[in-house]
């Protein structure tokens, strides 16, 4: 009988937005303060509903075999026994986005 493989979603933050990739590998000896991802796993293109945030990561991630990311960029990492959708969110955990706010007039003179 073979042995059950390990299925990881690994969670962290990238350029303000949270991603949560699902992978077969997960290690941290690699390169001192950082954990190696390795073995992605996505969904089968044969589903009939895309997900565009899956996609997204898909085509991000097309050619890499094992990626690397910073420990402090880590938000968790849990052994699940099935994947589920792959996604980025946003990393203020609402679904709306705020826009930029500018101070044109430098701080308030007393």
């Amino acid at each position: 009988m073979a042995a059950r493989q390990r299925l990881y979603r690994v969670t962290f933050l990238n350029q303000g937005q949270v991603y949560e990739i699902y992978a077969r590998e997960v290690s941290h000896n690699a390169m001192l303060g950082f954990v190696e991802v390795g073995k992605l796993v996505f969904g089968e293109k044969t589903t009939l509903v895309v997900d565009t945030s899956e996609e997204k990561l898909k085509d991000e991630f097309a050619d890499v075999e094992r990626f690397y990311v910073p420990v402090h960029a880590v938000v968790r990492i849990d052994e699940v026994s099935k994947r589920g959708p792959a996604r980025i969110h946003s990393g203020d955990g609402s679904k709306v986005a705020h826009l930029p706010v500018y101070n044109f007039g430098g701080a308030p003179k007393s």
